[in-house]
């Protein structure tokens, strides 16, 4: 609810606070006192167009200010703007004498199209096209679910999430396929690369053990006639290292009793043959093994050429070549059932449309029989508002495949005058018509629509008299569930106010301003015998101003 607008140097407004209640909060006075320029700052607050010579005289800013009472119905996109929750909610704007504007919420700038998106949760005025959230077709849809009650509203949820699973899977679809030969070829390269390592049947270790062999094959030569040497010289020689030990050995042997420092002695030097000996059997079964051909050194070098490609490709070691191949035997296994992968993408976006298209169908049922009912009430409504010969109805257009709304639009549509086409209500040129058309809806929609308060204006253009009273007591029936703020010249309409605010004009030191106050219940005849008996008033005025008020306090 709007609990409070501040007014500051716009035109003629030097600042004027009113402090709005709930229920109908009527504003009144003289035509030309300012009243629009009251409307026109809760437009500029909200968004709409402004410009510098709404400026009052003299001022180098002008700002208005809206005070809401609580923010519960857009916490959520507070949220979403990262703006700062209270237990109010403020919209201000700030237009400079250089056509400069800013726009706040609860003290933080904000563009013009965030204060819009928050401001159509909060408010909505009629009698211009600003803000009349009902101009619109997707309100149109939306207040339609909520008229059809909570099946409908669930619904239409359900729908929604369909149609946004149905779109995802779609979208999954589209990649897929737009991304399939892309695939392919990461499949023929992974299938090459696992078939080229598997092919060479690779061992752990085994790179090792070739690169050993190969060495020894390239110098067989060489390593022949040096080890053949140290053999001739350990023990095939007359005159080897084993000959002449085995000499030393008798010779020591002979006199070794006759001192005992030889007995160590000729121990060390039997130890010393024996090594020796050893030395020259492991020479003769080196040389005994040494063999190897051309053949075989040709197929060692082909098997580390092998080996050598493959890990300048696919790793340092034997151990991450083999890794490397397991992991393209899982892409492989990933890749090689696209097919199936697309098979099943197409059998889930299928799953999803039938589902959405039931959901679709439920929700089209339930928006006709509400609609039926609607049109009902608002044109019952339209012909106790003077629209003789209205023609109200409720347009489906079939969409080509559901989406978040279901499976058809809806506009309304209204003939105001006999004669005319039915057209969409943006359509309707006249302020007053709008108003009045937009009154017949909120009363057939009363209690359904989350828009918590309403601003009317030009209500009362082109009507009186049992008109006018049937206009008054619509207001005050959806006052009774919402905020209504009405500027109004009707009598009829002022005596039904739960808060009655005149605007006055003045001229004060050269200059024009303008004031409003909040009327007493006993100030509010006298503004009421205004209204209905012009410049004098007569005690039979009065009279009939206090009977008015009282008359219009019982009907409420």
């Amino acid at each position: 609810m709007l609990s409070e607008l501040h007014v500051k140097n716009f035109a003629i407004l030097d600042e004027v606070t009113v402090e709005f209640g709930p229920g109908l909060n009527v504003l009144t006075g003289e035509t030309g006192a300012g009243k629009s320029l009251l409307l026109g700052s809760v437009n500029a607050a909200l968004g709409g167009r402004v410009s510098k010579e709404l400026l009052g005289s003299g001022a180098d800013y002008a700002l208005a200010e809206l005070l809401f009472d609580d923010d519960a119905c857009v916490r959520d996109l507070l949220e979403q703007y990262d703006l700062p929750q209270s237990d109010m909610l403020v919209i201000s704007r700030r237009i400079t004498d250089t056509g400069r504007s800013i726009s706040r919420i609860n003290g933080e700038v904000v563009t013009a199209s965030v204060v819009k998106e928050v401001a159509s949760r909060l408010f909505d005025i009629h009698g211009q096209h600003d803000h009349q959230t009902l101009l619109y077709p997707a309100k149109q849809l939306a207040l339609l679910d909520r008229y059809a009650g909570a099946e409908a509203v669930a619904a239409a949820s359900e729908v929604r999430l369909l149609a946004r699973a149905c779109k995802a899977a779609k979208r999954e679809l589209t990649e897929a396929r737009e991304h399939g030969a892309k695939l392919q070829r990461e499949l023929q390269m992974a299938q090459f690369e696992y078939d080229e390592i598997t092919a060479a049947r690779l061992t752990p270790g085994e790179d090792e053990a070739a690169e050993e062999r190969f060495r020894v094959l390239s110098n067989r030569e060489k390593l022949t006639e040096a080890v053949a040497e140290a053999d001739a010289i350990l023990s095939t020689d007359a005159a080897s290292v084993t000959a002449g030990i085995g000499r030393a050995l008798r010779k020591i042997a002979k006199v070794s009793s006759l001192d005992p420092k030889l007995e160590a002695m000729y121990e060390e030097l039997r130890l010393l043959e024996e090594q020796v000996n050893d030395g020259a059997a492991a020479f003769s079964d080196y040389l005994a093994e040494l063999t190897g051909t051309e053949e075989e050194f040709a197929q060692v070098g082909e098997r580390l050429d092998v080996i050598n490609r493959l890990k300048q490709k696919y790793g340092r070691t034997i151990e991450d070549i083999l890794a490397y191949a397991a992991e393209a035997e899982a892409t492989i296994a990933k890749l090689s059932d696209f097919e199936g992968y697309l098979t099943s993408l197409t059998e889930k976006v299928k799953e999803s449309e039938t589902a959405l298209r039931k959901a679709a169908g439920t929700l089209t049922k339930l928006r006709e029989t509400a609609a039926g009912d609607l049109t009902e009430k608002v044109r019952t409504a339209l012909s106790d508002l003077n629209f003789l010969s209205s023609d109200f109805a409720v347009e489906f257009t079939k969409l080509d495949e559901p989406g978040e709304t279901g499976a058809e639009d809806a506009e309304f549509m209204i003939s105001a005058n006999p004669g005319e086409p039915r057209r969409p209500l943006a359509k309707i040129a006249s302020g007053g018509e709008l108003s009045r058309i937009m009154l017949a809806l909120k009363t057939a929609s009363a209690g359904k629509d989350e828009i918590e308060t309403l601003f009317f204006d030009e209500i009362d253009a082109g009507i009186s008299g049992r008109t006018a009273q049937k206009v008054a007591e619509k207001l005050a029936q959806i006052a009774q569930s919402r905020q209504v703020i009405c500027i109004t010249h009707l009598p009829q309409i002022a005596a039904m106010a739960d808060q009655h605010f005149e605007i006055t004009k003045a001229v004060t030191d050269g200059r024009t301003r303008t004031s409003l106050c909040k009327l007493t219940e006993d100030e509010i005849p006298r503004e009421l015998a205004r209204m209905l008996g012009g410049a004098e008033i007569t005690d039979s005025v009065m009279a009939n101003a206090r009977e008015m008020r009282e008359l219009a306090r019982k009907r409420k």
